[in-house]
């Protein structure tokens, strides 16, 4: 075994895909600035279609500030585009955070549902 190898996993991500005529905009895990190419990437899936936007945050464990700025740039963008956007699921932490922002209630919110990302956005 080659100890130099680097055989760690990702502690967080970003993935886009679609479901049920919805673009899904799935977090997970810690959401930091470790994920900023990410970001934009998955923020451009997701700008590509006029299809409404879930954004999945019912796996986040960790978001710092970089995450919140997607969320809220990601808010601010399909709203540009008449987007509609709701949050999943959002954690505790998510929602704590969002109010200290004074941006709680610009979100509309969805309880938990089984995963629902079918496919992935080319």
């Amino acid at each position: 075994m080659d100890l130099t190898e680097d055989t760690t996993s990702p502690i967080g991500g970003i993935e886009v895909g679609t479901a049920h005529g919805r673009t899904v905009v799935r977090l997970w895990g810690e959401v930091d600035g470790a994920l900023r190419a990410e970001a934009s990437a998955s923020m451009a899936q997701a700008l590509a279609s006029t299809a409404p936007i879930v954004v999945d945050a019912g796996g986040v464990t960790f978001i710092d500030s970089s995450g919140l700025a997607f969320v809220l740039q990601l808010h601010l963008a399909a709203g540009e585009t008449g987007q509609r956007i709701t949050l999943r699921d959002p954690q505790r932490e998510v929602l704590e955070k969002l109010e200290m922002l004074g941006m709680g209630d610009q979100f509309e919110l969805e309880p938990a549902t089984e995963p629902a990302t079918e496919r992935a956005i080319a």
